[in-house]
C-alpha cells in the first residue's frame, strides 16, 4: 500500500470521528449519548459510502482519483462541522480536549468503581476484539462465498469502472445486495488489494457491541447489564468468527441494530428531520445489504410508527422514562417534557415521518433494485433466486417443523446423542402431523436436515449458550417485564414481542439450510440484551433480601447456574478464536505460520497449486484477454489475483458462460486461453478445436495450439 494509500485508508475513520463530535445529541436526558453519536457518524458515512459508489459507477469513475476526491471533500465537510458545532456550544479546542481528559477521567472512575464481576465482563470483551483485530489483520480474505461472489463483484467494478452487470455464470455476483462490498470496494482502491477487507466486519461487530448495549440501556439496563449484554454477544463463537472475515452477516446486524435502537428513541421523543433521515438511511443501508434483515426493520418500525402516534395523541414532545415503562395514558403518569403538535397535526406529522423515512431507504437501496428490475424484471431478482431461500409453504404445520429444524441448528451441541435424539424427534414429528422433514418448499437446495452445526466454522457454529441466555430473557421480557426491568416494564415488553416476532418471521420466511445459523446472526444481535437484562436481575435478585426459607437456595443455584453458563460461554469464544475455521491463532492453518497463499485456501487446499499451475501456464503463453469456464458456486477469485498485470491493474477476464439472458457470453474464440474451475466436460464443450486443454484436479486451463 502506498504512502497516499495510507492517508486515504484514514479518511473514513476520521470523518467518523468528526461526525461523532458534531452530531452528538444535545438533549441532556439522552440515554448514552456517546454511543448514540457514534451511530449517527457510522450511519452518515455509511450512506455517504454507498451512494458515492452508485453516483461514481453511473458516471464509470470507479477509480482512485474520483474516490480520493469524494473522501477529502467529505472529511474536510465533517471537520467544518465539528467546527461548528464547537463554536456554536461555545467549546474552545481547550475546552474539547478539558472535555475528552474529563471523559477518560470519567471512564477510569468506573472502572475503578466497577466490581470484580464487571472487570472480568468487560475485560474478556475488550480482550476478544483486540484479538480479532489481530486475526482480521494478519489473516487474507478466505471465506467461501468470498471467493465465489463477494470479491469477484468487487474486481468486477474496479476493471469496468461501474456497477453495470457483465456476463457471468454465478447469478449471486450480480443479483445479491451489495452494501457490504460496496464498503470494501472504497478500501480495495484505496489499498490496491484486499489487506484490510477484514476490517468492514471487524468494525461492524464493534458497532454490534456498542448498539447491543445502548439497547439495554434504553430498556432499562444498567451498567451490569450493560456488560453482560456485551459479553453474551462477543463471546458467542459466530459473532467472533465473523469478525474476522469478509461475510456480510455482521454488517448486516449492525445496520439493523441502528434501527432498532433509533426505534426505541422513538418511544420516549418525537422525531425530528435528522432522526427520520437516519432511520431511513439504516433501513436503505440494511436493505442493500442483507434483504433478510428487514425481517426485523419491519416490526422495528411498526413500533416506532406506534411510538410516533402515541406521543402524537398525548400531544407531547417526549415522556419521561417513567411514562415509558408503565405505558401510561393520558391523565396518567405520562408528563410533557416538550411541546408537540396534538390530535390530527400529530398524526399527519407521524404519518409524513414514516413516508420520509421510507423514501430515504428508497434513495439508498433504489438504484441497486433498479439495475435489478432492469435486467431481470423484477426487483428481487430471477425466479432462481427469489425461489431458492424463501420458503414456498405458509401453512401452520410446515412453519412449525422449518421453525423447529432451524432452532434445532441454532443450538447444536457436540453432544451427538442429543443432536440424533431431538433430530429423530423433529422429523418423526412433522411426519406425523402430515409434512416431509425433507420437503423443497422449506428446504434451501438439496440439503438434508439434519447437519452437525457445533464446530466453530464461521459460516454454521451453532450457539447453543448465547441462544439459551436469549430464550429465556425474551420469554421473562414477555411474561413479567417488571421483574427484569421494574424501570422501564413497557419498553422492554414491547422490544420483546418486536424480537419475537422477528425470529417468528424469519422462521416463516426463510427456508433451513445447513449454513443458516450466519443468517440468524442479526435476531441474536437484536436478543443478546434480553440476556443481559434478566441475567442482571438474577444476580440483582440473588443480593436481596430473602422472602421466605427455601429462596435463598434456589436463587443461589440459579447464580451459579449462570455463572457457570457465562464461563462456559468465554471458553467456548476463546476457543473459537484459537482454533476456528477457517482462520485461527493456533493449530494448523495458523495465521502466524500459514503463508499468504495457503491461507486464502485453507477451506479447500488442494486446489491452492492446482490454480497457480494453470495460471503460471496461461501468463507463460503470454495470452491478454482470458476466458473463464466455471459453474454456479465455483472460486473466481483467484484468477483476479494470480492473472493480474505486472504493474498490479485488473487482468482481463472474459465469462463464456452467462445466466443473465440479455448479457450474452464472450466467443471463446475471442480469448487467448481459457481457465476453468469444476466440470472438466463443461470446459472441453467450450474449448475451442485444436486447443489443448489441461486438467489437474478441480482446475483446468486450455492454450490454442503454437504458430
Amino acid at each position: 500500500m502506498s504512502a497516499a494509500g495510507s492517508l486515504l485508508v484514514a479518511a473514513p475513520p476520521a470523518a467518523v470521528v468528526s461526525f461523532v463530535v458534531a452530531l452528538r445529541p444535545r438533549a441532556a436526558d439522552a440515554i448514552a449519548p456517546l454511543r448514540l453519536a457514534v451511530l449517527r457518524a457510522a450511519v452518515v458515512t455509511g450512506a455517504f459510502a454507498v451512494l458515492t459508489v452508485e453516483l461514481l459507477g453511473a458516471l464509470r469513475l470507479l477509480t482512485l482519483p474520483a474516490f480520493a476526491a469524494a473522501w477529502l471533500l467529505l472529511l474536510a465537510v465533517a471537520v467544518l462541522a465539528a467546527g461548528w458545532r464547537l463554536r456554536r456550544d461555545g467549546t474552545s479546542v481547550a475546552g474539547l480536549a478539558a472535555a475528552v481528559r474529563a471523559r477518560r477521567a470519567g471512564l477510569a472512575h468506573s472502572w475503578r468503581t466497577a466490581g470484580r464481576g464487571e472487570r472480568l465482563l468487560l475485560g474478556t470483551v475488550g480482550g476478544l476484539v483486540l484479538v480479532e483485530l489481530l486475526i482480521a489483520l494478519l489473516a487474507e480474505p478466505n471465506n467461501f462465498d468470498s471467493q465465489t461472489y463477494h470479491l469477484p463483484k468487487v474486481e468486477h467494478w474496479v476493471a469496468q469502472r461501474s456497477l453495470e452487470f457483465w456476463p457471468t455464470a454465478i447469478h449471486r455476483q450480480v443479483t445479491i445486495p451489495p452494501g457490504a462490498e460496496y464498503l470494501l470496494l472504497h478500501l480495495r482502491l484505496f489499498t490496491g488489494g484486499d489487506g484490510l477487507h477484514n476490517l468492514v466486519q471487524w468494525a461492524a461487530g464493534v458497532g454490534c457491541l456498542l448498539l447491543a448495549t445502548r439497547i439495554a440501556a434504553q430498556v432499562g439496563g444498567g451498567r451490569r447489564a450493560q456488560a453482560l449484554t456485551a459479553f453474551v454477544l462477543a463471546t458467542t463463537p459466530m459473532v467472533a468468527l465473523q469478525a474476522t472475515s469478509t461475510q456480510t452477516d455482521l454488517v448486516c446486524a449492525a445496520w439493523v441494530a441502528c434501527v432498532a435502537t433509533l426505534a426505541l428513541d422513538g418511544l420516549r421523543r418525537r422525531a425530528g428531520v435528522g432522526t427520520l433521515l437516519l432511520l431511513g438511511a439504516a433501513t436503505g443501508l440494511t436493505a442493500v445489504t442483507k434483504t433478510s434483515g428487514l425481517i426485523a426493520v419491519g416490526p422495528l418500525l411498526l413500533l416506532w410508527g406506534i411510538g410516533q402516534l402515541r406521543l402524537a395523541h398525548l400531544g407531547i414532545g417526549q415522556v419521561t422514562a417513567a411514562a415509558v415503562a408503565d405505558g401510561s395514558r393520558p391523565g396518567g403518569r405520562a408528563r410533557r417534557a416538550g411541546a408537540g403538535p396534538s390530535g390530527a397535526s400529530g398524526v399527519l406529522r407521524a404519518g409524513a415521518g414514516s413516508v420520509l423515512v421510507l423514501l430515504v431507504a428508497l434513495v439508498v437501496v433504489g438504484p441497486f433494485l433498479a439495475r435489478v428490475q432492469a435486467e431481470f424484471g423484477h426487483p428481487l431478482g430471477p425466479p432462481r433466486l427469489r425461489e431458492s431461500i424463501p420458503t414456498e409453504r405458509h401453512d401452520p404445520a410446515s412453519v412449525l417443523v422449518n421453525a423447529l429444524r432451524i432452532g434445532h441448528t441454532a443450538l447444536d451441541t457436540p453432544l451427538a446423542p442429543v443432536r440424533s435424539g431431538t433430530a429423530e424427534a423433529i422429523m418423526g414429528g412433522a411426519r406425523a402431523i402430515g409434512v416431509d422433514p425433507q420437503d423443497r418448499a422449506i428446504t434451501f437446495g438439496r440439503e438434508n436436515f439434519p447437519v452437525p452445526a457445533w464446530y466453530p466454522d464461521e459460516d454454521r457454529v451453532a450457539f447453543p449458550l448465547a441462544g439459551a441466555l436469549v430464550l429465556v430473557g425474551a420469554a421473562l421480557a414477555v411474561a413479567r417485564p417488571g421483574r427484569v426491568s421494574p424501570a422501564a416494564a413497557g419498553a422492554l415488553r414491547a422490544y420483546a414481542v418486536v424480537v419475537v416476532t422477528a425470529v417468528a418471521l424469519h422462521t416463516a420466511m426463510i427456508k433451513w439450510q445447513p449454513w443458516g445459523n450466519r443468517l440468524l446472526l442479526y435476531a441474536l444481535v437484536l436478543a443478546a440484551p434480553l440476556a443481559g437484562l434478566w441475567l442482571d436481575a438474577l444476580f440483582r435478585r440473588r443480593l436481596a433480601p430473602v422472602p421466605g426459607p427455601g429462596s435463598a437456595g434456589r436463587r443461589s443455584v440459579a447464580a451459579g447456574l449462570a455463572v457457570t453458563v457465562l464461563a462456559t460461554s468465554a471458553l467456548a469464544g476463546v476457543l473459537a478464536l484459537s482454533y476456528g475455521f477457517p482462520r485461527r491463532l493456533v493449530g494448523a492453518g495458523s495465521v502466524f505460520t500459514t503463508s499468504e497463499w495457503d491461507t486464502r485456501f485453507l477451506r479447500r487446499p488442494q486446489w491452492a497449486e492446482e490454480f497457480r499451475w494453470a495460471a503460471d501456464a496461461v501468463r507463460a503463453s503470454g495470452a491478454r484477454r482470458v476466458g473463464l469456464v466455471q459453474q454456479n458456486d465455483n472460486w473466481e477469485y483467484p484468477w483476479w489475483l494470480l492473472l493480474r498485470d505486472a504493474d498490479g491493474g485488473s487482468p482481463d477476464l472474459a465469462a463464456l458462460q452467462s445466466v443473465l439472458p440479455d448479457r450474452p457470453p464472450a466467443d471463446p474464440a475471442s480469448v487467448d486461453a481459457i481457465v476453468c474451475t469444476g466440470s472438466r466436460k463443461a470446459c472441453a464443450e467450450l474449448v475451442p478445436a485444436g486447443w489443448a486443454l489441461e486438467w489437474r484436479g478441480y482446475v483446468g486451463y486450455a492454450l490454442p495450439p503454437r504458430g
